[in-house]
Parts: C-alpha cells; sequence; structure tokens
C-alpha cells in the first residue's frame, strides 16, 4: 500500500487516532464475536447517532423515501446505526465468519444464472453497495474457491489501513485494489478470468450524472467499462444481516444480458444507469441495511 509523506501535524494527528481507534479494536477483540457485535449495536444505537454524520443519514432518507412517515425514517435510521456499529466490531472477528460447519454465521446461494456466468471463462465482477457487513461479499466469494481480489476505498490513516487491511485478508482476497489505482491490475485479473469486488454506491466525482432515488448521483462508470471493453459478466450480491446478529445471507444473482449499441459512450451511460437502477432496488427491499451517512448527492 503506497503512502504519501506526511507533515508533522499530520502525523500527530493519525497517531492519536490510531491509539483511539485501537483501543476500541481491542475492546471487541477481547469480546466474544456475538457480544462485540452487540456492544457494537448498542454503541451505534446510542453514541454514533448522536454525531454529526445522523445529519445527513436523515437528510438523504427524506429525499429517497418522500412518502414515508417520521416513525418509518426513524426505524430506518435505528436499524442502519446499529447496523453500523455492528460492522465495526466485527472487524476484529472476521477471520471468524464460516459458511459450512459448526458456527457458520454465512447463508449463500445463487440460481443456475450465477453459475453460468462463473463457469463462462471471463472474468466475472461481483457489484454490490454498502449493505450489512460489506465485507462479507469477499469473503463469500474466498470461501468458495473463487480466485480474484477486492476494490477498496483505504482509510487516510496509514496505521488504520494497514490493520483493517490485514483483518481483511484473514478470510478474504489477499489481493486489495484501491478504488482510485490498480486499473491494469483489475484489467489483468479479469482478463485471467478472475473475480473483481466492487462496491459501486458511493460517490465519484470523476463519473457521471445517473438517476438514483430520484436524484442524479455522480457514479462510477468503471464497472460498465469493463463490461463492454472485456466482455466481463456481472453478478449482483444481495447482502442481509439477519435481525441484530452476526449472521449472514447472501444471494447472487446475474442481470439479463445488456446488448450494446455500438457507440460506447452511450452504451457505458446505459449500463452505469442499469447498474445503478439494480444496486438501488436492493437497498430498497430494506432500506435499513444501507450506510444512508455518505453523502451521496453532493
Amino acid at each position: 500500500m503506497d503512502e504519501p509523506r506526511l507533515s508533522f501535524t499530520l502525523k500527530l494527528r493519525y497517531g492519536a487516532e490510531a491509539v483511539a481507534f485501537f483501543l476500541l479494536m481491542g475492546l471487541f477483540w477481547l469480546l466474544p464475536l456475538d457480544a462485540a457485535s452487540g456492544l457494537g449495536g448498542w454503541i451505534g444505537r446510542n453514541i454514533f447517532s448522536r454525531l454529526p454524520p445522523d445529519k445527513i443519514a436523515r437528510a438523504n432518507l427524506k429525499a429517497a423515501f418522500p412518502e414515508k412517515s417520521h416513525a418509518e425514517i426513524e426505524t430506518i435510521l435505528s436499524g442502519m446505526w446499529d447496523n453500523l456499529g455492528r460492522t465495526v466490531a466485527e472487524y476484529p472477528h472476521l477471520r471468524k465468519f464460516n459458511r459450512i460447519g459448526p458456527g457458520a454465521r454465512i447463508m449463500a446461494g445463487g440460481g443456475p444464472d450465477a453459475e453460468a456466468a462463473l463457469a463462462h471463462g471471463t472474468g466475472v465482477l461481483f457489484i454490490s453497495g454498502h449493505l450489512a457487513n460489506w465485507e462479507i461479499m469477499p469473503i463469500t466469494g474466498e470461501l468458495y474457491g473463487l480466485e480474484g481480489s477486492t476494490v477498496v476505498r483505504h482509510p487516510n490513516n496509514p496505521h488504520v489501513a494497514r490493520w483493517i487491511a490485514r483483518q481483511r485478508s484473514l478470510r478474504g482476497p489477499k489481493d486489495q485494489i484501491g478504488k482510485h489505482s490498480g486499473g491494469r491490475r483489475i484489467f489483468s485479473q479479469l482478463r485471467d478470468g478472475k473475480v473483481i469486488y466492487m462496491l459501486v454506491d458511493q460517490r465519484n466525482d470523476e463519473g457521471i450524472a445517473v438517476n438514483f432515488f430520484g436524484r442524479p448521483a455522480m457514479t462510477t462508470p468503471v464497472p460498465a467499462a469493463l463490461v463492454l471493453k472485456l466482455g466481463a459478466k456481472i453478478l449482483y450480491a444481495r447482502n442481509r444481516r439477519l435481525g441484530r446478529s452476526a449472521r449472514f445471507d447472501i444471494h447472487v444473482f446475474a442481470a439479463p444480458d445488456f446488448v450494446p449499441s455500438g457507440v460506447y459512450a452511450n452504451d457505458t451511460r446505459a449500463l452505469t444507469e442499469k447498474i445503478t437502477a439494480q444496486v438501488e432496488a436492493i437497498i430498497r427491499e430494506d432500506p435499513s441495511q444501507w450506510l444512508w451517512i455518505h453523502n451521496r448527492w453532493k
């Protein structure tokens, strides 16, 4: 992981942040997984929910669901903060997530369309968003023996970034590609018939504006470009936390094949719109599972 040179002030700031972060992670590590997840949920509902990002989440939910009542919005927010707190608390325990055997925590499934895409011989893009514990998608693929890489956005704090990268690699792919770099590595992996895991629900200021929950949102066109240029297949991952627990149900499915018109710019936009619409549809099934604190429509 490339790290820029830091000023003395930034080193002090990152050092202080890291101390607080690792004290919290140490507490979660000392607890059994279910207890850590439960404590994280409590922290999410009672502490995280009082921080400034709650205003962003409320504004986003009211704009996305103008038909919902105040009580419905509050229920979604409570679920979102519970889920976020649990996700944070589960990072020291990522190595414990299994799909088979005693204590299995991942229920996974997919239809024949998913199996056909994986057997096609071309690279496969697993597409999802920041749903439930979003680390579960690449972990599940790795547990099924799929070879590939996950595209990540490393935290700015280098101490935290190194630790999170290590935790991800304990069960998930060892190869982690920075979201704003590594284009050649993604191409190479897909050309070799491997898989790439991508979360495509956050704002990309260098992307294109497509409709997302009724408003234009800057969105990455990279998945569409990879499909058009390489013939890669797309599989969507619908990830759900099962109640207020550290157990998950992840279902993989393929969308109908996209038939390009031959005009690359138009096809890129059209396919990006389809991908974004599918991610929105997954979120709408249970909005409390998504990370509404991101300023997606800035």
